[in-house]
């Protein structure tokens, strides 16, 4: 047996692995490069696409009851979008770290790194949550939330902030199982949450059954308006969590689940945090970033427009995500399929990876930005119920049509990179994009020059274009292949 890998201390019992007696061929490393790519995205786009519906069913609901639910609904989101990127500080080094070692045949020390990152991960979530409680009335106030509007956003964070603590487990289990090129399990397990949201969430809002008779505190009321989106939204993700460990327990994927294992020290800890640890910082400057523009956009106009531009912003920043789907699909397909290559030391092939993902992912995008061009208005009227909102937002989004490709290379070249190790530069062009482009060019045209939303989101798109282009660049050089894990 080899040495420990925490260094130190006696050797923990060795885990045994069902693939160490004699796995059969490796198709990732060796199947035709293109199809490769395309087979691996598929299950993460199928599991996006379910998370996105979710996502704007939600902004559809809270369509239906008002302007300020909209407003809660969004800042939600982001304050979910914080927590995935906070647990993504662990999920990155464990991806990077389980496919390389996979790739190499090193199938003890992928199970080990996954029970450390699962143990770091319920840690994370308790402490992402004890935070958020106390710091929701002052998100509130920062984005001009008073009154009952900031009541219902405050309600809403801290109920929506319980389903964090399984949210941790359920993503850093499923960076693990796609270490292993495993991508069927993570989309049926977050496919079902997903799916679970979606149903409850419109059951405890429109009713169905006794619901609309009976509130929470037993009283007669007609439904549970917000309080029944962010029902919904807990009970899915508390499903996940149970789910996703559990599938990990059945050791179908190779990875074997003990609690010997599930400590937070160690070698092995320290190397997921050092390669996560810049992807941590990377994705707190980012949302800090998102937040301070958040501010910009509250405070666009007063005189009672305020409401509606944020609502609207929100919409399109939710509809936009639609092109999320296949930049995070094939970003984590090239982000395993680099790290296994890399790992079997097929560097000519991990190189070749990005630009194929990259090309696959850009299509699509250019079929989706024509869609967002010419459906602007019908878009926006199917979401809201509210004229002024339906008016403030389709301009703005027709701009945003021309920005999607960038946007996806920003996502799936950054993803690569992270696939090898590599976080160190992304984390460096977030800073760039996001506070020497994204939030000086929103004030100013947005704000100083009177631009409105318009000129809010000309910030918003050129840093999308200005990570884009430094991330090709850098993966194009190729010298992340050197990376050291």
């Amino acid at each position: 047996m080899k040495p420990r890998a925490d260094g130190g201390g006696s050797e923990p019992v060795a885990i045994p692995h069902p693939a160490a007696a004699g796995p059969p061929r490796n198709v990732l490393l060796s199947g035709d490069l293109r199809r490769t790519v395309f087979v691996l995205a598929l299950p993460v786009l199928c599991e996006q696409l379910l998370s996105y519906l979710v996502g704007l069913t939600d902004t559809w609901l809270s369509g239906r009851i008002s302007s300020e639910a909209t407003s809660a609904i969004g800042l939600g989101a982001y304050v979910g979008w914080l927590a995935s990127l906070m647990f993504s500080f662990v999920g990155i080094g464990t991806t990077a770290l389980v496919a390389r070692h996979w790739g190499a045949g090193e199938f003890e020390d992928a199970s080990r790194i996954t029970n450390r990152s699962l143990a770091l991960a319920a840690v994370i979530g308790v402490v992402f949550y004890a935070l958020l409680y106390p710091l929701a009335p002052l998100l509130a106030r920062l984005l001009e939330m008073h009154g009952e509007t900031g009541r219902i956003v405050v309600r809403y964070l801290r109920l929506d902030g319980l389903g964090h603590l399984f949210t941790s487990v359920t993503l850093v289990g499923a960076a693990a199982l796609r270490g292993v090129g495993d991508m069927r399990t993570p989309m049926f397990v977050l496919g079902l949450v997903n799916v679970l949201n979606a149903a409850v969430s419109a059951a405890l809002v429109f009713g169905v059954g006794p619901w609309p008779a009976i509130g929470l505190s037993g009283t007669l009321v007609p439904s549970l308006g917000i309080d029944g989106i962010v029902a919904g939204t807990v009970v899915a993700r508390c499903a996940g969590g149970v789910l996703i460990v559990a599938a990990l327990a059945r050791g179908g994927s190779g990875l074997v689940l003990d609690r010997r294992q599930m400590r937070i020290r160690g070698r092995t800890v320290r190397r997921i945090l050092n390669i996560g640890g810049p992807a941590g910082l990377e994705g707190a400057m980012m949302w800090f970033g998102h937040f301070v523009f958040l501010m910009i956009i509250a405070r666009l106009e007063t005189g009672g427009r305020s409401s509606a531009l944020f609502a609207a912003h929100m919409i399109g920043i939710r509809v936009e995500a639609v092109t999320y789907l296949p930049a995070v699909a094939w970003g984590a397909a090239a982000a395993t399929l680099i790290g296994q290559s890399l790992g079997a030391g097929n560097e000519p092939r991990a190189r070749r990876i990005g630009h194929v993902a990259a090309l696959q992912c850009s299509l699509l995008a250019a079929a989706i930005a024509v869609g967002f061009f010419f459906g602007a208005r019908a878009i926006y009227s199917v979401m809201h119920s509210e004229a002024d909102v339906v008016d403030a937002g389709v301009g703005p989004f027709r701009l945003l049509a021309f920005f999607q490709v960038p946007l996806v290379w920003s996502i799936v070249y950054v993803s690569a990179l992270h696939g090898a190790g590599d976080t160190r530069w992304p984390l460096l062009f977030t800073v760039i994009g996001v506070f020497a482009v994204r939030l000086p060019v929103a004030w100013l045209c947005g704000i100083v020059w009177e631009g409105g939303l318009l000129g809010a989101w000309l910030g918003m798109c050129l840093d999308v274009t200005v990570r884009g282009v430094l991330a090709l660049i850098r993966y194009a050089r190729g010298r992340w292949v050197q990376t050291r894990v």
